[in-house]
């Protein structure tokens, strides 16, 4: 499923600013220039969306870009790291703007110890590295992604696959997690069999509505609340507040005649957002913007009004665990 961004589209919603100097990390945001089931995304672009709202920092998270082309396989990962370091040395330039503050790469924990080489060289590439995804998205039907190489949805549980998480134990690392919301137990049971990593659960946990889910969101949101209630007692780990505009959430709004603007996203997701940060605690949640892939279905500008709308009910003090704080802790900003 590509992913497309129409600009002219996205225009056709605008809202002012709500909130201008509330300060902002973007916890989640990706760069892509040469994949084409994505849309080119660069620097500039980054700095367009996020000089709407006051964000001073952000999080670049993994998506198969700047891979080096020579070399040993296993290392290849760590060109995106020393690609997303030169980009970030390159916003210095311009103080003002947002920054990049921190690197998530990955790498193949499957290696067992062996992967310990890998995580040492993305630290040596960049001072911004922080730790890893490696995404376990898996589901049974052909009309969702799965990973390359995984053949059911418990690639936490694999016995390689903790070894190699154990070497995030020892070297500090953070992890952060990507799948399916059917596959949220797995990723506890993984966060209570390493009480000493940090872990920050994707997109919501992704509840998914295409498909053989498209229809179920009673049901599925049930699953969903007692899942999510079940890994939120592992103090380890904490969740991004987002991704909910992905296609495979089955929203429709990337097909939609116009854009949703900040009280649509409200009023059809904010159950999802406010259980969430019920459940976590403000301490432990960060809004994301999880751009550009959210951009397929609304704007920079108004997605984060939706964030600010929904965040109003909380004080101060919440409201900037949740837009800054939390994520400046998680990643060591």
């Amino acid at each position: 499923m590509a992913i497309e961004v129409r600009q002219d589209w996205l225009d056709q919603v605008r809202e002012e600013i709500i909130d201008p100097d509330r300060r902002i990390v973007d916890p989640h945001h990706h760069f892509f220039v040469q994949n084409p089931d994505f849309p080119h995304y660069e620097l500039d672009d980054l700095w367009a969306d996020t000089g709407t709202h006051r964000v001073e920092q952000t999080v670049y998270l993994q998506c198969w870009e700047g891979y080096r082309t020579e070399g040993p396989d296993h290392l290849r990962v760590v060109g995106e790291t020393e690609w997303v370091d030169s980009i970030a040395a390159e916003a210095r330039t311009r103080p003002k703007a947002a920054q990049i503050a921190a690197i998530m790469a990955t790498a193949e924990l499957r290696l067992g110890a062996g992967v310990r080489e890998v995580l040492e060289a993305h630290k040596s590439a960049s001072r911004l590295f922080r730790g890893i995804r490696q995404i376990a998205a898996w589901d049974a039907s052909d009309t969702l992604m799965s990973m390359e190489g995984l053949t059911d949805g418990n690639l936490y549980g694999q016995e390689a696959f903790r070894a190699g998480f154990a070497v995030l134990a020892d070297m500090n690392l953070v992890f952060d997690a990507y799948h399916y919301y059917h596959q949220t137990p797995h990723l506890a049971a993984l966060a209570r069999a390493f009480p000493s990593v940090p872990i920050v659960l994707d997109h919501l946990g992704t509840p998914l509505g295409v498909g053989p889910y498209a229809g179920r969101e009673a049901e599925i949101k049930a699953q969903w609340k007692r899942d999510l209630a079940d890994i939120a007692t592992c103090p380890n780990v904490s969740i991004k507040l987002g991704g909910l505009a992905m296609p495979w959430c089955g929203y429709g709004w990337e097909t939609a005649a116009k854009p949703p603007g900040s009280d649509e996203i409200v009023a059809r997701q904010g159950e999802y957002y406010h259980y969430a940060i019920e459940q976590f605690g403000p301490e432990r949640c960060m809004f994301e913007s999880n751009f550009p892939v959210d951009k397929c279905a609304v704007s920079y500008p108004v997605l984060w009004n939706a964030f600010k709308k929904m965040a109003a009910r909380y004080s101060e003090a919440e409201q900037d665990a949740m837009f800054r704080g939390t994520a400046t802790r998680v990643y060591r900003l």
